[in-house]
C-alpha cells in the first residue's frame, strides 16, 4: 500500500486531492494535525516518510519542500507553478505521448500542468510536433475559467454577502503578459515565442475554455484545417483527453460543460480559412486535482483513470 502525503492539504487543490484518495483502498494518506502542519519539522518528517508527496502550496513553499526531501525514493508531484520547466522535472501530461506518459510512470520529479496551460498545451503542442503549424507562429490564445481557480480567497470574494458588483461580470487579467503560465505554454508547446494570452475570470464556481484562434495562413505551408482535426483525431482517443468532431450544444459552447469531470474535449470550429481551437475541461479536474491523481496512478502503476470522475 503506497503511502501518500499532502504537504498543503487545507487549500483548494490539496483538499479536493485528499477527497479522492480517502477511500482508495491502495493508499494509505498521511496526515498531520492543523498544529503540525505549522511546523517544519514535522512536515520534513511526513515529506521523508512516504512513497508520494503532493505539493499544493504558493511557489515558494514547494522550492522549499523540496529541499526538506532527503529521502531519494520519494516521488514529488508538485501542483505549483516552481518546477514546470525545471530540469529533471517531468511534466505531468500523458496524453501528449510516450515520453512524457514515460516521464510520469518512471520519474521522481513531477510538476503537474497549470490550468489554463492544460487547454493550450494540448492544443498546440500536437500540432507544432506533427509540422502542421511551425515553431515561430504567433498565436493568441484566450480562456475562461470559473472563480475557484483563484484559490480560497477569491471563492471567498465572488461567495461574499453584499460582494463587489464588478464580480457580476466577466473580468480579463494578466493584463501585463506577464500571467506565470506563459513560461510553460511556450517550452511544453515547442513555440519560438509565448502567445498573447488574454485570461478571463467569470462568475461561476468550476469549469473552463480555452480557445487559440488560427487563420489558414498560420499553418505550415500545404497543411489544411482537415490536418488539424486529423492530428487531434490521432492523439487525443481517450479516456481522459478526446477529439469531438462537434462539442457545441446548438452553436453554443458552455465552460461549465464538463464541470465536475476530469476528461477534456477537444475539437475545431470555424472554416477552412478561420478557426478557432478548442479545450474543455473542468479547472479543478484536468487543470488541477483530477490531472495530478492521474499521475499518482501512473506513479503507482494503476489504472490511469482510477478515481477519476469522467
Amino acid at each position: 500500500m503506497a503511502k501518500v502525503f499532502i504537504d498543503g492539504r487545507a487549500g483548494t487543490t490539496g483538499l479536493r486531492i485528499y477527497e479522492r484518495l480517502a477511500s482508495r483502498g491502495d493508499i494509505e494518506l498521511l496526515t498531520l494535525s492543523e498544529e503540525e502542519r505549522k511546523d517544519i519539522s514535522c512536515r520534513a518528517r511526513m515529506l521523508n516518510s512516504c512513497d508520494v508527496a503532493f505539493l499544493c502550496l504558493p511557489d515558494a513553499a514547494s522550492v522549499e519542500a523540496v529541499g526538506l526531501i532527503e529521502n531519494e525514493d520519494v516521488v514529488v508531484l508538485d501542483t505549483s507553478t516552481a518546477h514546470r520547466t525545471s530540469p529533471g522535472w517531468a511534466y505531468g501530461f500523458p496524453e501528449l505521448g510516450g515520453s512524457f506518459a514515460r516521464g510520469v510512470e518512471k520519474g521522481r520529479r513531477i510538476a503537474v500542468p497549470g490550468c489554463h496551460a492544460s487547454g493550450f498545451i494540448a492544443l498546440v503542442q500536437p500540432l507544432v510536433e506533427a509540422g502542421v503549424i511551425p515553431a515561430d507562429a504567433r498565436l493568441s490564445c484566450h480562456s475562461i475559467t470559473g472563480y475557484s481557480g483563484g484559490g480560497k480567497k477569491m471563492i471567498a470574494q465572488y461567495e461574499a454577502d453584499g460582494r463587489d458588483a464588478l464580480l457580476d461580470a466577466p473580468r480579463q487579467y494578466g493584463l501585463t503578459q506577464q500571467h506565470k503560465h506563459l513560461k510553460e505554454m511556450q517550452a511544453v508547446a515547442g513555440l519560438d515565442a509565448a502567445p498573447i494570452f488574454c485570461p478571463i475570470v467569470s462568475d461561476f464556481y468550476s469549469g473552463m475554455v480555452v480557445t487559440v484562434p488560427l487563420f489558414a495562413r498560420d499553418l505550415t505551408a500545404g497543411k489544411t484545417a482537415a490536418d488539424v482535426r486529423a492530428c487531434y483525431q490521432a492523439k487525443y482517443a481517450g479516456p481522459v483527453v478526446r477529439y469531438c468532431p462537434a462539442a457545441d450544444e446548438e452553436g453554443f459552447l458552455s465552460a461549465g460543460g464538463l464541470t465536475g469531470k476530469d476528461s477534456m474535449q477537444i475539437t475545431v470550429c470555424g472554416n477552412d480559412e478561420r478557426m478557432t481551437l478548442i479545450a474543455r475541461y473542468d479547472n479543478l479536474g484536468k487543470g488541477a486535482s483530477g490531472a495530478a491523481v492521474e499521475c499518482l496512478n501512473l506513479v503507482l502503476g494503476t489504472d490511469p483513470t482510477c478515481g477519476l470522475e469522467l
